[in-house]
């Protein structure tokens, strides 16, 4: 039995070896920039009203019963506006809890949405400066 293990291992083992060597690495990373601050962008489901909430890096602003938490504004470089991605904690008026927590990109609003049957709120772009 020892025999058979080890006869298979032998025989296996450059196949393993020759997919491990044969890894392509990743060339079409991005360089990201940090930006200032993001454009947000607001909407009461309700009254289908939009308001566009301007944040700096680090800092809270309040829409409606929302209180809107900016970690940092995130796009690759040459690209401010398309491909923006926000890190962004958003909690109810007088709750600890956030509703939201997470990145969120402008270019696909809908892939890490904020789940609120009233409020919308999406990235628009970085702030540059």
């Amino acid at each position: 039995m020892r025999l058979a293990a080890a006869f298979v291992m032998a025989t296996l083992s450059p196949v393993f070896a020759w997919a491990q060597d044969d890894v392509i690495p990743d060339t079409a990373a991005e360089r990201v920039a940090v930006g200032a601050g993001a454009v947000l962008r607001g909407l009461d489901k309700v009254n289908a009203q939009t308001l566009d909430i301007e944040i700096l890096n680090g800092t809270s602003v309040r829409y409606e019963r929302l209180i809107i938490d900016l970690g940092e504004c995130r796009y690759p470089e040459g690209n401010p506006s398309g491909d923006a991605y926000a890190f962004l904690t958003i909690r109810e008026d007088g709750k600890p809890q956030p509703i939201f927590q997470g990145w969120m990109l402008a270019s696909s609003p809908a892939l890490n949405a904020l789940d609120d049957a009233r409020y919308d709120v999406w990235v628009l772009r970085c702030k540059t400066s």
